[in-house]
């Protein structure tokens, strides 16, 4: 005897929703204050590819969900990466991968956290309509008569 048939979709719950599952503007709609660059001791300047981490996080989608307590470790992040263009280490290397991940700067963090850009769905979208589209256009093609029928002949 079959079982009972399955609910309609809309009326499931699920029981382990993911508490961090976001879905991220392509360009952040709000975005907190950038914090300015530290100025370092002894008259150093920041290594340029330092400052170029620090602009693209903070203008990055993940930046909609960063909150003011986050801005100390992304500083030690910054400093750490700065530290890394510098002197090549790969302690820091390792200590920046791992910072990395925490705040979902890499594709498997955002996975892992359930954050998906915008931009993906738009084009997952498009990717539908394009799909259909190529469908109507070949069920427009005239029908072509079978070689086979030479053969019931």
């Amino acid at each position: 005897m079959p079982g009972p048939p399955p609910k309609n979709p809309s009326l499931r719950q699920r029981r382990n929703k993911s508490s961090s599952r976001a879905l991220l503007p392509s360009k952040p709609k709000r975005q907190l204050r950038k914090p300015q660059l530290p100025k370092l001791e002894k008259d150093e300047k920041w290594h340029p590819y330092a400052v170029k981490f620090w602009e693209t996080i903070w203008a990055s989608p993940m930046s909609s969900e960063f909150v003011h307590g986050d801005e100390p470790a992304l500083l030690r992040l910054l400093f750490l990466t700065d530290r890394y263009w510098k002197n090549g280490s790969l302690e820091v290397a390792k200590e920046i991968r791992m910072m990395e991940q925490q705040f979902g700067l890499t594709p498997l963090s955002r996975r892992r956290l359930e954050w998906t850009v915008a931009q993906a769905e738009d084009a997952k979208d498009r990717h539908e309509q394009n799909r259909s589209k190529h469908a109507k256009n070949i069920i427009d093609i005239e029908p072509v008569e079978d070689p086979r029928g030479v053969l019931d002949e």
